[in-house]
């Protein structure tokens, strides 16, 4: 039988602090305005993928956690193609590599979180896919210029592509070749920034991103506010407040974009509606939580889904997930590794007795406690049999 070349990465989850929504040009996923998002620990989120080919393959074929994908979507062609344009470069310069460039490939991948639940499973996905297809065919490429054909897969991908803190520059060329992502700072920077998801809802969203996106552009009128007099200047602060490390203005910051965001989704006709009545009561109880503490000590933001991601300092963990085991100590998710319920914390000042457990803590089926991560990392794990060129059983 043909060899089998294969290699393995993984794609991190990230959460945008900054939102992208809304495209300038859709087949090039070229997006309105700049974002930016943290890199989540792999350890919690993660896209793991066994990128291989061989001249055995009859087509391009994709597994997710054992289902079958079409690689024959016009996103996966093109990043495919792309991928293959830069091999079959390297091959034309060096005579003595294998002509792999034209093999069929066989794809396999394994996320450890809900795919389709708002939880950027895409992103993490491509980021892995070209990622792991990157290492195959030994490609020289940096992840900048990666980042621009993963933005051809999925947009937030391209900034999967590194850890720590990320920006995507929308850029200004009509072909996109200034559309990438670049890193602002590593997880060593500030790595004392936490995340808590609750998950409210791992169901398929009624209204995906990109027709979600579409409709804003074309129908709300707060939408062109948003892009050209929001968010530029936003995303200076917020790339200061990261360099900084000021937690006050990078909070303030991140959850006054998802409200902007979610305002021009209600704005479009039309309303998209991605938050629950869920997703409002944990709006409430960081609000009050912040209120108590005198100061914030934690931010929500809600990408296009009801999921909330909580963004807190280190120091401060034993008041935010204080607070949060009050109402959702039932939930699965947590973890004595990560936090303590021993060590929990309530402010003296918190409403805690006015509010009804009941009705604050439904709608929530997991919660999942992760840190600031690294971008994609190779891998000895092998997901493929190399016997058969099928998934592992």
């Amino acid at each position: 039988m043909p060899e089998i070349h294969y290699a393995t990465s993984t794609g991190p989850v990230n959460i945008a602090t900054l939102k992208y929504w809304g495209k300038r040009d859709k087949d090039l996923n070229l997006p309105t305005n700049n974002s930016i998002s943290v890199t989540l620990d792999q350890n919690d989120l993660k896209t793991l993928t066994t990128a291989s080919c061989s001249e055995s393959f009859k087509e391009d074929h994709l597994w997710i956690n054992g289902e079958t994908y079409s690689l024959e979507t016009p996103r996966s062609i093109q990043v495919l193609k792309d991928l293959r344009s830069l091999r079959e470069e390297l091959e034309i310069s060096n005579n003595e590599l294998p002509k792999i460039s034209q093999f069929k490939l066989h794809i396999i991948s394994e996320n450890n979180f809900p795919t389709a639940a708002g939880l950027a499973s895409s992103a993490a996905g491509f980021a892995a896919l070209i990622s792991s297809v990157a290492k195959l065919y030994k490609l020289p490429t940096d992840y900048s210029e990666l980042s621009k054909i993963a933005r051809k897969g999925s947009g937030s991908a391209c900034r999967s592509l590194f850890g720590g803190y990320v920006a995507w520059e929308m850029g200004n060329l009509e072909n996109g070749e200034d559309s990438k992502a670049i890193q602002i700072a590593d997880r060593k920077h500030w790595p004392t920034m936490k995340a808590a998801i609750l998950v409210v809802s791992d169901m398929k969203k009624d209204v995906p991103s990109t027709s979600g996106m579409q409709l804003t552009v074309k129908t709300s009128d707060l939408f062109q506010y948003r892009i050209n007099e929001v968010v530029p200047k936003r995303y200076i602060e917020m790339k200061e407040s990261i360099l900084n490390k000021n937690f006050q203005k990078f909070a303030e910051l991140t959850m006054k974009d998802s409200n902007s965001f979610h305002s021009v989704c209600l704005d479009s006709y039309p309303p998209i509606f991605y938050l629950n009545d869920t997703s409002k009561n944990i709006i409430k109880l960081i609000n009050l939580l912040n209120e108590a503490a005198g100061k914030l000590i934690a931010a929500y933001t809600f990408d296009a889904g009801p999921n909330a991601v909580i963004y807190y300092e280190e120091e401060n963990q034993d008041y935010v997930l204080g607070m949060l085991y009050k109402f959702f100590d039932k939930l699965d998710g947590w973890s004595n590794d990560k936090f303590n319920p021993a060590n929990a914390k309530i402010f003296d000042s918190f409403p805690l007795s006015s509010l009804d457990k009941e009705i604050y803590s439904q709608g929530v089926s997991r919660i999942i406690l992760t840190q600031v991560g690294e971008g994609p990392v190779e891998t000895d794990d092998v997901l493929i049999d190399l016997e058969t060129g099928l998934p592992k059983k």
